[in-house]
């Protein structure tokens, strides 16, 4: 494929699907999960993380999930990190996500409703 950008309607046809897939996906809410994007976040990946997180919600049709970006948690060690609140309110910190971890997190926690303890932020 080729990804060079010949034209200025090329341009604006990335500009879109760059923006669809930065744009927060709204859902009627059984889960929503929040990406952690303060300075320390993106320096540790949480770009390619909210990316990753909307390619598997999309892949599993789960449009009743939405996916949210927030500032700097506080816990910079722990990046990049969610926070995923089910639908009785209850948050869940995950932390030192990759592509792995956050399929393995759609599979369990969002799919089946049991939460990943190995990647839980505990303390």
């Amino acid at each position: 494929m080729d990804k060079r950008i010949d034209s200025r309607e090329a341009l604006s046809a990335l500009r879109a699907r760059v923006r669809q897939q930065l744009k927060p996906r709204e859902g009627a809410e059984a889960l929503r999960i929040t990406v952690h994007m303060g300075t320390c976040g993106i320096a540790a990946g949480a770009r390619d993380i909210i990316h990753h997180f909307a390619e598997q919600l999309d892949r599993e049709n789960l449009h009743e999930v939405a996916l949210t970006r927030a500032g700097c948690a506080g816990l910079c060690d722990q990046e990049p990190m969610i926070t995923l609140r089910d639908a009785s309110g209850t948050e869940f910190r995950y932390g030192r996500l990759d592509q792995r971890k956050i399929e393995e997190i759609v599979q369990g926690h969002v799919l089946q409703g049991v939460p990943v303890r190995k990647y839980l932020i505990t303390a």
